[in-house]
C-alpha cells in the first residue's frame, strides 16, 4: 500500500477511525479520573564518604563507587529501615490495617512483617547516575502523608547507618576492654617479677653505663697488678743481690755517704801506708790512723747493711701492694660478673615488662578510639533536602494520560481502517484497476465522474466478474 493510497483509505474510513479516537481518548480519561488521587514526596541525601569522626580529623572511606551507592539504595530499602517507619507512624496500631491484613492473608503470617512489605509497595529510591545524591520518593493518598513518610524513611536510614557504623565499634570496644585488662594484669606481674629479682638479688638492674664504668675501673686495676708485679719482681730480685753482694746494689754505689766514707777510707789507707813506711807500725799516729779505717769501714758495712735491709723493706711493700690489688681486682672482676649477670638477668624481666607496657598503651589507645567511635552522632549521609507536602498530585497524571491515549487511540484507529479494508477490498482509485483486472488501462474518458465514482466504489470482486463477462467469446449468428 501507498502512501497515497493510505492516504485515500483513511479519507474513506475517517467517521470508524474517529470512532476508535474517541472512544479510546474517552475511556483512557474516565480511568483515569476514576483513580484514587496519589500524591509524592521525595526526599534528596547526600552520601558522603569525607566523614568527620568525633575528635575532628577527616576520615576518607574511598571514592564513590557504583557499588557502594547500590548498598547504600539496599540500605534504605531494607526492613530494618521500613521496621523504624512502621514504629514511628504506629501502624501498628492502625484498626484498618490490621483489618486489610485480615482480608489479604486471613491472619497468616505477622503482621509486623506484613507492614513492612505494605509499606515499601510505595517506596521508591534511585540514585543519581553522577552524583552521590539519593532521592527517596513515597506514595501517598494524601501529600502531608506522603512528605512525613519519606522524611521518616530518611531520618530511619540515618539512624540505620549510624548503627552500622557504630555497633562494630561497641563490640568492639568490648573486645579490647578485655584485651587491656589481661595486658595490665601481664604487666603488673611482669613488674612485681622484676621487683622481686632485684629485691631478693639486692642488685638493681643497671645499664649499659654503669657496667661500662665498672668494667673500665676493672681494667685500671688490671694494669696496676702488672706495674706492682714488675716492680715486685724487681724489689725480690735487689732483695736477692743485696744479700750475696750488698756493695754491687744501685743505692749503695750511688749512695752519697757511702760514697763519701769510701773517699775517706781511701785517703786513710793511703795516710797509712805513708805512715807506715816512715814512723813504723807502731807509732800513735799509724794506730790512729789504723783506727780510723776501722771506723769507716765500719760505718760503710753498717750503711751498706742499712740499705740493703731497706731494699728488702720495699720488696715487702711491693708483695703486699701487689696482694692488695690482686684482692682488688679479685673482687672488682666478681663484681662486674655479678653485674654483668645481673644485666643479663634483669635486661629479660626489663624487656618483659617494656613489651607488656607497650602493648598496653597501644590497647589503651586503640581502646580510646573505638570509645571515640562508638559515640559518633554522624553517619556518612546528610539530609540535602527534605519533603514537603506536594500541593498536585502525582497520580493520575491527565495530561500525560491524554497524551498517551491520543498516540494509542490514533494507533488502533490506522490499524482498524486497515484491517477493515483488507476485509472489505475496494476499488478506490483509477490506478488500482491494473492491478485487480490484470489488462492494462488505455485511457480514461472524460466524464462527469459518475463512471469513474461508480468504478472506484465497486469492490474488487464485482470487477473480477465483469471482467470474466466481457473475455467471454461473442455469440454466432443464427444462434
Amino acid at each position: 500500500m501507498t502512501f497515497g493510497q493510505f492516504l485515500v483509505v483513511m479519507r474513506a474510513r475517517w467517521k470508524a477511525a474517529l470512532m476508535v479516537l474517541l472512544l479510546t481518548v474517552g475511556g483512557a480519561m474516565a480511568f483515569s479520573l476514576a483513580l484514587p488521587r496519589q500524591y509524592t514526596a521525595t526526599t534528596t541525601l547526600l552520601v558522603d564518604q569525607y566523614r568527620p569522626d568525633v575528635g575532628g580529623n577527616a576520615i576518607y572511606a574511598g571514592s564513590p563507587s557504583p557499588i557502594y551507592m547500590a548498598t547504600q539504595v539496599d540500605v534504605i530499602r531494607s526492613d530494618r529501615v521500613a521496621a523504624h517507619v512502621v514504629k514511628a507512624l504506629k501502624l501498628a496500631d492502625n484498626a484498618e490495617l490490621r483489618d486489610a491484613w485480615n482480608r489479604e492473608t486471613r491472619g497468616a503470617g505477622s503482621f509486623d512483617g506484613w507492614l513492612i512489605d505494605w509499606l515499601q509497595r510505595n517506596l521508591e529510591v534511585k540514585p543519581s547516575r553522577d552524583s552521590t545524591v539519593i532521592s527517596v520518593a513515597y506514595k501517598a493518598g494524601d501529600g502531608a502523608t506522603a512528605a512525613k513518610t519519606a522524611n521518616l524513611f530518611a531520618r530511619a536510614y540515618l539512624e540505620t547507618s549510624l548503627t552500622l557504623r557504630t555497633d562494630p565499634s561497641r563490640q568492639q570496644g568490648a573486645v579490647v576492654d578485655a584485651r587491656a585488662k589481661e595486658l595490665r594484669a601481664q604487666l603488673e606481674a611482669a613488674q612485681a617479677k622484676l621487683s622481686a629479682y632485684q629485691r631478693d638479688r639486692g642488685v638493681v638492674v643497671v645499664s649499659d653505663g654503669a657496667l661500662d664504668v665498672e668494667t673500665a675501673r676493672l681494667n685500671e686495676l688490671s694494669s696496676q697488678l702488672v706495674v706492682l708485679q714488675s716492680l715486685a719482681a724487681e724489689s725480690s730480685s735487689r732483695q736477692a743481690l743485696a744479700g750475696r753482694s750488698g756493695d754491687s746494689l744501685t743505692e749503695v754505689v750511688n749512695n752519697p755517704l757511702i760514697i763519701n766514707l769510701r773517699g775517706q777510707l781511701t785517703t786513710s789507707e793511703a795516710r797509712l801506708q805513708e805512715l807506715d813506711s816512715r814512723l813504723g807500725s807502731n807509732h800513735p799516729q799509724v794506730l790512729e790512723t789504723r783506727a780510723t779505717i776501722d771506723t769507716l769501714r765500719a760505718r760503710i758495712d753498717a750503711e751498706t747493711r742499712r740499705l740493703g735491709s731497706s731494699v728488702g723493706v720495699t720488696n715487702t711493700i711491693n708483695r703486699q701492694r701487689e696482694a692488695e690489688v690482686r684482692a682488688a681486682l679479685e673482687a672488682q672482676r666478681n663484681r662486674v660478673n655479678k653485674l654483668r649477670t645481673a644485666r643479663e638477668e634483669g635486661m629479660v624481666l626489663v624487656r618483659e615488662v617494656e613489651a607488656a607496657q607497650r602493648a598496653y598503651d597501644a590497647t589503651l589507645t586503640r581502646l580510646s578510639q573505638t570509645a571515640l567511635d562508638s559515640r559518633a552522632t554522624q553517619g556518612g549521609a546528610y539530609v540535602l533536602s527534605e519533603a514537603q507536602e506536594p500541593s498536585l498530585p502525582s497520580s493520575p497524571n491527565l495530561v500525560r494520560n491524554a497524551l498517551l491515549s491520543i498516540v494509542i487511540g490514533t494507533a488502533l484507529a490506522v490499524l482498524m481502517a486497515i484491517a477493515r479494508e483488507h476485509i472489505d477490498r475496494r476499488v478506490r482509485t483509477v490506478e488500482e484497476l491494473p492491478a485487480v483486472l490484470g489488462l492494462p488501462l488505455l485511457g480514461v474518458l472524460p466524464t462527469s465522474g459518475s463512471a469513474t465514482a461508480h468504478i472506484a466504489g465497486m469492490r474488487a470482486p464485482q470487477l473480477a466478474a465483469a471482467n470474466a463477462f466481457r473475455s467471454l467469446p461473442a455469440p454466432r449468428e443464427g444462434t
